[in-house]
């Protein structure tokens, strides 16, 4: 599912206009996305929880020379699925 998919579904779901929910998609992505780069988590009972952790620098391998390079730390998004959305997969 894209994004025009997933606007349609939410307008047929909560029968308003296309315009309304992709406004209504804009925003909560904003949300999400602003207060994870606060470092705050999110959680969504029943889906799940966003959240952000640090991976440490560590060293790999360049696979075209097999020269060791150094990764440098970063922080990255972690989504861990809550019960009911693992349930409902499998």
């Amino acid at each position: 599912m894209n994004k025009a998919e997933l606007i349609t579904k939410i307008s047929e779901t909560a029968e308003v206009s296309k315009a309304t929910a992709e406004k209504l998609l804009n925003a909560t992505l904003t949300s999400i996305h602003e207060g994870l780069s606060k470092g705050e988590n999110l959680t969504l009972v029943g889906f799940g929880t966003f959240s952000v952790v640090n991976r440490a620098a560590r060293t790999g391998r360049n696979p075209q020379t097999g020269k060791a390079i150094n990764i440098p730390a970063k922080n990255v998004v972690k989504f861990k699925p809550g019960k009911n959305l693992s349930e409902s997969v499998n």
